[in-house]
């Protein structure tokens, strides 16, 4: 029987695979993937297959933060499900600030007064039952930022299971990775309860240790989350706030509500409140209260010293629902004036142009903290000084990733490309004004500058399809956000920018609230724009290579013939200008579909009326990495 049963699961891989190569292209698919398409889980033509199925769990967290010793005490009750066709025997549980354990394996360093013993877990129950967590053979075991627990129960196919754990840990005092102390009793708080690791299709028990590059991957759960701090601190979270008439006072309150109704930008709390208080409940400690549904993670921020902004815009014009967008900053932080306004403008953007799926949450606050990482309804920023355009681009890059990876569950510890790009890439033509009475605007659009100041072409390089947590440093970047977001804007030049939006949006709709992997995003792809795209996919995401035209020109007459090399991989659009002696110039353009079926040239003969003073090849918006032969002078 097993023989048996081994030769048909051969046979069916076998057939599975010979379609997918047959229907995509013959793209290399490994074979942990080729045994989610046998599974039925995943299916051929991009979209989830019969089988498909995903876990989720129920978080019920009490949390308080101590500012003076910095630590956070927290308990909860986790209800998991099981929606697997497996029985599991362990779970795993991620302990994310055990990255400060001493010994810990980090990507980066960190000061020694954050070193410490890791989380401390006071408590651990399965179902009810206490579990030992000193005896000589403990069933809980951990390893990396992992703890493993053997189930005395196995958990069967379609069933349920209820962990209960109290932890406390240290937040960082001077290591910002995502999180941590910014200044006196402020600090934004991530990556910091114990949570279910991902179980899924294919690859089983996520058990990638977290090391401080790879991002997310998680299951959407649902949060019921009470945070208590002392007076006079405000907290901004994750989800729909529930008490805001029980912690803010009076004046505060209405500003708050009429933030929530209005474009305008309100002043919450600005610096004279601060001085006076009486922004929160005289009491010695406030419960801040908040609900959020089917979201792959949960954050927080709280200080008693930061201003707030807030304001709204409408997102879904079929209903008029709207979603608050808020920015808590430091005094000092001149850009952040203007952030709320940039939060605002960006939401309206990714909710009716590109990509036109209207924001998924009901709010969303900018909090200014350290570098630009992205959480659901929650961003923490640096200040970038005085910098606008800079201060515009985190803003807008971080609130893209609502769609990428939230919107859609993506794995960013294997391919966080198919998040980071499409978060480089949807704001690009995104319109900005330095001030809200300001005329002129400006975009974001700086990912082929990023591109060639990378020079392609390095040994470093990797394929985009080399698994994220198999990258570090440049060839992380690299193969992470700025050769995905070049990759994305020459396709839709390829494919025109309203089917190219259609594609992407049929992409969004198949896959929201799921786990799509590459080839899910290559099929989808494949199958609403109605071709295959294999000649794209194959050079742009699984080989190594780089953009480079070259242009000859032979005087022929009055004209000349004219020829586009193709002396790179990387198939990139053609864009001739011909400027003519008098000054006046005519433009020729190609898209990237040119070189569809190998080509290695393109040429034109063109007669010209007037005498030629220059022939350009290229321009800013096309990747080339040696434009020294991009032009012919006469």
């Amino acid at each position: 029987m097993r023989f048996q049963h081994s030769v048909s699961l051969f046979a069916g891989l076998f057939c599975i695979t010979a379609s997918l190569f047959a229907q995509n292209g013959g793209l290399y698919v490994s074979r942990e993937i080729q045994q989610a398409y046998a599974k039925g889980t995943r299916s051929p033509n991009g979209t989830p297959g019969p089988n498909y199925w995903q876990n989720g769990s129920d978080y019920q967290i009490r949390v308080t933060v101590e500012p003076a010793t910095r630590t956070v005490r927290g308990q909860e009750t986790v209800t998991y499900t099981n929606n697997s066709p497996d029985t599991l025997r362990e779970l795993v549980v991620r302990l994310y600030p055990d990255i400060f354990k001493k010994g810990a394996i980090r990507d980066e360093a960190v000061d020694p007064e954050d070193i410490t013993n890791g989380v401390n877990v006071s408590a651990l129950s399965i179902n009810g039952n206490k579990l030992d967590l000193q005896a000589r053979r403990p069933v809980v075991r951990r390893t990396g930022t992992n703890l493993f627990v053997t189930l005395a129960r196995p958990l069967l196919p379609k069933s349920k299971l209820s962990l209960e754990m109290s932890w406390d840990y240290p937040i960082p005092a001077k290591t910002h990775i995502r999180e941590g102390t910014y200044g006196e009793n402020t600090f934004f708080v991530a990556y910091w309860y114990p949570q279910i690791a991902v179980y899924d299709d294919v690859h089983g028990w996520d058990e990638l240790n977290y090391t401080g590059t790879q991002e997310f991957y998680n299951d959407f759960s649902n949060f019921n989350v009470e945070i208590t701090v002392p007076k006079d601190f405000l907290v901004w979270a994750t989800g729909t706030w529930q008490n805001p008439a029980e912690v803010l006072t009076g004046e505060y309150l209405k500003r708050y509500q009429r933030a929530t109704q209005t474009d305008e930008i309100v002043r919450v709390v600005e610096a004279k409140d601060l001085r006076q208080g009486g922004i929160t409940a005289n009491k010695p400690q406030n419960v801040w209260k908040y609900r959020a549904e089917n979201v792959p993670d949960f954050a927080f921020a709280l200080s008693n010293r930061y201003l707030w902004d807030a304001t709204s815009t409408v997102v879904d014009a079929s209903n008029g629902r709207r979603t608050v967008v808020g920015a808590a900053y430091d005094p000092k932080s001149e850009d952040f004036t203007q952030v709320a306004r940039f939060g605002r403008e960006s939401v309206a953007y990714f909710s009716t142009q590109m990509p036109g799926v209207p924001f998924p949450y009901p709010n969303l606050t900018v909090f200014n903290g350290s570098g630009g990482m992205e959480f659901p309804m929650m961003v923490n920023d640096g200040s970038t000084g005085t910098d606008l355009e800079a201060a515009a681009e985190v803003t807008a890059h971080e609130i893209a990733h609502t769609y990428f990876p939230f919107y859609m569950g993506i794995n960013e510890r294997r391919y966080a490309w198919m998040d980071e790009g499409w978060a480089s890439f949807l704001p690009n033509r995104l319109p900005f004004r330095r001030s809200a009475n300001d005329a002129e605007t400006f975009t974001v659009q700086r990912t082929n500058a990023a591109y060639l100041s990378m020079f392609g072409g390095k040994e470093d390089e990797m394929p985009m399809m080399t698994p994220t947590n198999l990258l570090t440093g440049f060839s992380y970047g690299f193969a992470t956000y700025f050769r995905p977001a070049v990759a994305y804007a020459t396709l839709e030049e390829v494919l025109g920018r309203d089917k190219f939006k259609t594609v992407l949006g049929e992409y969004m709709r198949r896959w929201n609230g799921k786990h799509p992997i590459p080839y899910d995003f290559f099929y989808s792809f494949n199958a609403a724009a109605g071709e295959d795209l294999a000649w794209f996919w194959r050079p742009w995401f699984f080989e190594k290579g780089y953009p480079d035209l070259a242009l000859r020109v032979t005087p022929e007459g009055n004209g000349a013939k004219v020829v586009v090399e193709r002396k790179g991989s990387l198939p990139v659009p053609v864009r001739l200008q011909v400027t003519y002696a008098d000054g006046t110039a005519e433009t020729y353009a190609e898209t990237a579909r040119i070189w569809k079926d190998g080509a290695t040239e393109f040429a034109v003969k063109k007669a010209f009326a007037k005498p030629v003073r220059t022939i350009t090849l290229g321009d800013a918006q096309v990747p080339d990495v040696n434009p020294r032969d991009n032009v012919y002078a006469k």
